[in-house]
């Protein structure tokens, strides 16, 4: 065999990095001897990886095309490593979820998770849908729980569950003694929104398509605490997952607005990289939020 995993990981953490001194480092290597393993490599196969770039490593686009088959190989040498160490064979996960799905349902999936494997330590990254959905590309995350939709060539999409916004507002709004709202109503309100980029805000432009230009955006937030105060404020109306609002409509410190005509349901998805190795904590974690 030509190449070694060593050689493959200078490759792969130069590609994350672009810089050879920072891939070195996260490989507790010296920056001659990563050099030196990335320049093996490309000697070796007469290939070159990288665009040299200055101080910087620009993959090019052979290295684009190679690097998910050598992710795949490095993942599996790693769970041959923990079974031949006689190590549990479920290894670590960085998973990302959307704020929806990471403030109210990541958490549960993580404590059973952890229940069945207490020596795993899951790593939790709460972004909006495209950020996710870009780290999971870059093979940065395992896996990606997200509430957009989103189209990406590298990406394997699954459906996951239901959702279904809600339009809301505090108790003593003016909106909120009436049986169900307009389009009029609907263009006069002042609205507290996730801001776009997000899946709620994806949801929300398509259940309100042909009202967008003419609504009053007063705010546009990326933290749902913040929209459930800033509503329960006074400031406007508001529009977030059923899951965010159930402890407020219980309390009634936030009341739910009927709308006519809009269609507010959606569909939350599992994402992972084509070409990600499914290792067995993979496959359990992707049993669990089936089973959830």
């Amino acid at each position: 065999m030509k190449y070694t995993l060593r050689q493959l990981q200078v490759f792969l953490a130069v590609a994350h990095y672009d810089n050879i001194t920072r891939a070195a480092e996260s490989l507790s290597m010296s920056q001659s001897a990563a050099s030196g393993a990335l320049r093996e490599l490309e000697e070796q196969f007469d290939i070159q990886l990288f665009d040299r770039v200055g101080k910087r490593l620009q993959i090019n686009e052979l290295g684009r095309l190679l690097r998910p088959r050598a992710e795949s190989l490095l993942e599996r040498a790693l769970a041959l490593e923990q079974d031949l160490s006689q190590h549990q064979a479920v290894g670590q996960l960085k998973i990302g979820a959307t704020l929806t799905i990471g403030d109210y349902l990541a958490v549960g999936l993580i404590a059973r998770y952890m229940a069945e494997y207490p020596g795993a330590r899951p790593q939790l990254q709460v972004a909006n849908t495209s950020t996710i959905a870009a780290r999971v590309a870059n093979f940065d995350l395992d896996i990606g729980l997200i509430e957009g939709e989103i189209q990406h060539p590298e990406l394997e999409i699954q459906p996951w569950r239901g959702d279904e916004l809600a339009v809301f507002c505090a108790p003593d709004h003016p909106l909120a003694g009436k049986p169900r709202l307009s389009d009029t109503d609907l263009l006069s309100a002042n609205w507290i929104l996730r801001e776009p980029g997000s899946g709620t805000r994806q949801t929300f432009d398509h259940a309100l398509h042909g009202l967008l230009p003419e609504l009053n955006i007063l705010l546009e937030l990326e933290q749902t605490e913040a929209i459930k105060r800033a509503v329960a404020a006074g400031l406007g109306i508001g529009c977030l997952s059923r899951i965010a609002l159930r402890e407020e409509f219980q309390r009634q410190t936030l009341v739910p607005l009927s709308v006519a005509g809009r269609d507010f349901s959606r569909q939350f998805y599992l994402i992972m990289h084509r070409h990600k190795y499914h290792s067995a904590g993979i496959e359990r974690w992707i049993e669990l939020c089936r089973q959830a």
